[in-house]
């Protein structure tokens, strides 16, 4: 391997584990448990399986869809990638404080939704798939990292993690009640907690890159 192959491969998987810790912390599946549960009591396990299928698929296609056209879509209203680190960033860390809080935020999970998923026989799609796992936060990410990219092979880790996020999603919530057994509320809390203070770093080197690229003189490694 030359000297110019081990550098590039390190910027790549940099940026590949960004991608991934950055979308599975804001769709944070392990903080939906708790909901997931609440709004499926009633029902058995091949339903809650259905629906966590449809939950991960729903979140998938969102983030996918979001991640290929969301910086075209910002661009027709003249919003810049800068102003979109910025706003993505301030929006992750008002996510991030509430996680190290060991709560979900608002923006991913209210009472509201919490009703109309208990009113639905297949809460799946909607509001379990959106907005409480694809949420703003989890769009805005997919979109800033895809911003990042320059050329078609280097958007391949954002789709990837993606697709582990849905993937890892799907067995989170089709095993939740395991999963809530094993780690416990307790466990569930820190782990919260956890990725919450990670998110808040990224939330920061998010915001730290908007103002770099207005303002080049300022050197900082990109996340």
């Amino acid at each position: 391997m030359t000297a110019w192959d081990w550098p590039r491969l390190q910027e790549v998987a940099g940026f590949s584990l960004v991608c991934l810790s950055s979308t599975f912390f804001t769709v944070d599946p392990f903080g939906a448990v708790p909901a997931f549960l609440a709004m499926g009591a009633g029902g058995g396990e091949a339903r809650k399986r259905r629906i966590a299928r449809h939950a991960a698929w729903t979140c998938f296609g969102i983030l996918v869809a979001f991640a290929s056209a969301g910086s075209l879509i910002f661009k027709l209203f003249g919003i810049t990638l800068p102003a979109l680190k910025i706003a993505g960033g301030l929006l992750l860390f008002l996510i991030s404080v509430e996680m190290m809080r060991a709560h979900r935020s608002r923006t991913q999970e209210t009472e509201a939704d919490l009703e109309a998923g208990e009113a639905k026989d297949d809460f799946g799609f909607t509001p379990l798939g959106i907005p409480m796992l694809a949420g703003p936060g989890a769009i805005s990410t997919v979109t800033v990292l895809m911003g990042q990219t320059r050329l078609w092979w280097q958007a391949i880790p954002v789709f990837v993690a993606i697709a582990l996020t849905s993937i890892a999603t799907f067995y989170t919530l089709a095993f939740a009640a395991r999963v809530e057994k094993s780690l416990g509320d307790t466990g569930i809390r820190i782990l919260t907690r956890l990725m919450g203070l990670m998110l808040a770093a990224m939330a920061v080197q998010f915001i730290l890159n908007g103002i770099s690229d207005v303002w080049p003189g300022n050197s900082r490694p990109h996340a």
